[in-house]
């Protein structure tokens, strides 16, 4: 007679190691297999349809800063954008706000939601655009639990900018709360983790090091066991590094000019917390945003994120349906429906 299999307890499937990345999808290969590889599109092929700005710091009711440091092309394919309200002005804010700046639709208005004392805070009553939920979570308490249900329960869309240490121990109470909140969400909501894609990191550690660190080892679990909270989506903005992004010049002649040292490096380290995210959430749930975390340290240009982003996933080879997906087409679908 056959044993039937040990049904698993509910945390077995909680830390789901993804796949090991090989060193190859950082590296080139070698001359002597180079002719085996296809070289990665161009940059400048892999371009998204539309572009939504789900991570645009605002004061006040215009674009002009997001404009005056947006390339061209990111000013031609803007499509909509989520704007991040500031707690003190944020009901000033709200009541200027039209559903279109400069002819540029607003997806969401996310204004600050505290989550210490366990009841909403701060909500405007009546708005001309969505409102969404933004909140800074840094440890588990019954209050943030509270909170984050009622928000969920009632349809929100909740922004959770990540503020810890990035530990097995931290990423464990974070996991604790959005399950427990999400249990009984309401169809309509979601979840939104921003300052963990990429998480914040030592620039002074070497890339050799960092695959070994716990660190490194803590966001690949953790990674895949937040994707297993239903409706949750991970941000894909400027890294909280103390250091603002390398630009990226203009071409000269039509000619782009070559990276610098700098912006070499960045874009293997972030490489390496870009191919975990993908493995765990898939093109269809990273949000492309191009301000930094409100609590970030970071400063960060508008077309030089996007410009870095861009070049990216073009070396990663996503295609043209992801490309689309993490510029545009998932905020969209988060955003973009009735809240």
């Amino acid at each position: 007679m056959s044993v039937p299999p040990t049904p698993l307890s509910p945390n077995a499937r909680k830390h789901k190691a993804p796949p090991a990345l090989p060193l190859s999808v950082f590296t080139p290969p070698s001359t002597g297999t180079a002719d085996r590889f296809p070289f990665p599109p161009s940059p400048t092929s892999v371009t998204a349809e539309s572009i939504v700005d789900a991570s645009v710091v605002v004061s006040s009711a215009d674009l002009n800063q997001w404009k005056s440091e947006a390339t061209a092309e990111l000013k031609a394919k803007l499509s909509g954008v989520v704007l991040l309200a500031k707690a003190d002005d944020v009901h000033q804010l709200v009541e200027k706000l039209e559903p279109k700046i400069a002819d540029v639709p607003i997806l969401s208005v996310s204004v600050p939601f505290r989550i210490e004392n366990g009841s909403p805070v701060g909500i405007p009553s009546s708005s001309k655009v969505p409102v969404s939920l933004s909140t800074v979570y840094s440890t588990q308490t019954p209050e943030a639990v509270e909170a984050l249900t009622w928000a969920l329960s009632n349809g929100h869309i909740v922004d959770v900018d990540v503020q810890f240490t990035t530990d097995d121990k931290s990423y464990d109470s974070l996991e604790e709360s959005l399950s427990a909140a999400s249990k009984d969400a309401n169809p309509n909501s979601a979840i939104v983790i921003s300052n963990v894609l990429p998480p914040v990191d030592d620039l002074s550690l070497p890339l050799v090091k960092l695959l070994t660190h716990p660190t490194y080892q803590a966001y690949q679990a953790h990674t895949a066991s937040l994707s297993l909270i239903p409706n949750t989506y991970i941000k894909f903005l400027p890294p909280n590094w103390r250091e603002p992004t390398p630009p990226t010049p203009a071409p000269v002649g039509g000619v782009k000019p070559e990276d610098s040292f700098e912006k070499k490096e960045w874009k293997r380290r972030i490489k390496m917390y870009v191919g975990p995210a993908l493995e765990a959430f898939g093109d269809q749930r990273i949000i492309f945003g191009t301000s930094p975390s409100p609590e970030s340290y970071t400063k960060s240009a508008v077309g030089d994120w996007y410009e870095l982003v861009k070049e990216l996933l073009a070396e990663l080879g996503i295609e043209q349906e992801g490309v689309d997906a993490i510029f545009g087409g998932n905020a969209q679908k988060v955003y973009g429906k009735k809240q």
